[in-house]
C-alpha cells in the first residue's frame, strides 16, 4: 500500500490517481518519474516535497498499471477523505482526472477544468480546489510541460504567498499518531 507521505500540517496536499511501479516498490508516492517531475515543478515555485502532502486516490497499484475502476476509487474514496480530514490542507491540487473528478464531485475531465479554481468540500473540510494534468501528461506529451510550470505558478498565490512556504514542524507525537491512523 502507498498511502501518502509528507507534512502532516500542509496547506497544500496534492492528490494523483494511483500508485505506479517505484510507488509500490517503494511504499511512497510519487517518487517514479513523473515525482521527480513534481519535485522538479515544486522547485520551481519554491517548495519541496517536505512541505506538502502528496497522496494518491487509489493506495494500491492497479493490475497492469490500468484506469482506476469506479469499485476501486470507492473502496479508496474513505482513506483519502481520512487523510483530507487530517491534513486540513487549505489547497488541494489534483493531479489528472480521477482525482478531480472524485474531490470536485463533477464528471468534468482534466481538459474541461485545468487552472480553475474552486471552493470545495471534501470529507467535511471546505478548501480551493486546483485541478491541473498530471506530471506523467508531461513525460509523454512534452509541450504539455510548459501548461504544467504556468498552472504551478499560481500555486504561492493560491495558498497566500509569494515566498517558498516555511516549513512547520510537528511534534513527535502527531507524528506518531498519524504514522498509527495510516497517515503515512
Amino acid at each position: 500500500m502507498v498511502v501518502g507521505s509528507g507534512n502532516p500540517d500542509a496547506d497544500l496536499m496534492f492528490v494523483g490517481e494511483a500508485p505506479g511501479a517505484t510507488e509500490d516498490e517503494t511504499g511512497v508516492p510519487f517518487v517514479g518519474r513523473a515525482g521527480q517531475l513534481l519535485d522538479s515543478l515544486l522547485e520551481g515555485i519554491g517548495l519541496s516535497r517536505d512541505q506538502v502532502f502528496i497522496a494518491n486516490v487509489l493506495k494500491c497499484r492497479p493490475p497492469g498499471n490500468r484506469d482506476p475502476q469506479a469499485a476501486e476509487i470507492e473502496a479508496c474514496q474513505g482513506y483519502l477523505a481520512e487523510q483530507v480530514s487530517l491534513v486540513r490542507p487549505r489547497l488541494v491540487c489534483t493531479l489528472g482526472n480521477f482525482a478531480t473528478k472524485l474531490i470536485s464531485g463533477s464528471p468534468d475531465g482534466i481538459s474541461t477544468v485545468h487552472g480553475v479554481v474552486q471552493q470545495v468540500e471534501f470529507a467535511g473540510v471546505p478548501f480551493t480546489l486546483y485541478p491541473v494534468f498530471h506530471p506523467a501528461a508531461a513525460l509523454y506529451t512534452r509541450a504539455m510541460l510548459g501548461t504544467l510550470q504556468d498552472d504551478f505558478a499560481r500555486i504561492p498565490e493560491l495558498i497566500g504567498t509569494s515566498a517558498p512556504v516555511a516549513v512547520a514542524a510537528a511534534p513527535a507525537a502527531a507524528d506518531d499518531a498519524s504514522s498509527q491512523m495510516g497517515l503515512f
